[in-house]
């Protein structure tokens, strides 16, 4: 049976460094006989969270449901039943987009943090998916992880989301052009890590 990869493009350009790269590696999971989907934030309508916390408030392994009705729900649905996620973002001043980081905080329905507990907890620590977690910068790729906090953020998305980070593309200095190209080196990096996946 065929894997199904949804990527999460966090970025506010399509056909940008992050499109292209995120496509690069479907692409290539396709190519091992994987159906791939690509969710782009940018398009869904999706409330801030309103730190509410009825979704956190009941307990048990299943994710709190929001109290606001956008397009959550079915993008959820729709990764939960998928076996690889891509998360990915542009790095925006040393961080996630904030497009990418709205998505995040809406992840807290993954917790459980009843009033009076001090923080939230996982509902679950399994991680039955994998991902890959991509964010391009102007820096050099190898410091994004170091210098920004979007590594932390694609983690924390990538573990809310019950999937373990297996694999990262770090793409750097992305910066200098208007529109930056990807090079042959990245997006055939990128291919291989969609082989590895499917």
């Amino acid at each position: 049976m065929s894997k199904k990869v949804v990527a999460i493009v966090g970025s506010y350009r399509r056909g940008g460094t992050i499109d292209s790269a995120v496509e690069a590696i479907l692409a290539g999971a396709r190519e091992m006989g994987a159906e791939t989907r690509t969710i782009y934030l940018s398009d869904q309508h999706l409330a801030y969270c309103a730190n509410c916390r009825e979704c956190v408030q009941a307990p048990g392994p299943e994710r709190g449901k929001c109290a606001q009705h956008d397009d959550l729900e079915p993008m959820l649905a729709e990764i939960e039943a998928a076996d690889v996620l891509v998360l990915s973002s542009s790095v925006n001043y040393y961080n996630v987009t904030a497009l990418f980081r709205k998505f995040l905080e809406r992840l807290i329905c993954y917790t459980y943090w009843p009033w009076g507990q001090m923080g939230p907890h996982p509902r679950s620590k399994l991680l039955p998916r994998k991902s890959v977690l991509v964010a391009a910068a102007g820096m050099p790729g190898f410091l994004i992880p170091f210098a920004t906090g979007a590594a932390r953020a694609l983690r924390l998305a990538s573990i809310s989301l019950g999937a373990k980070p297996v694999s990262s593309l770090w793409i750097g200095l992305a910066a200098g052009v208007p529109h930056h190209a990807l090079s042959a080196r990245v997006r055939e990096r990128a291919r291989r890590i969609g082989w590895d996946l499917a």
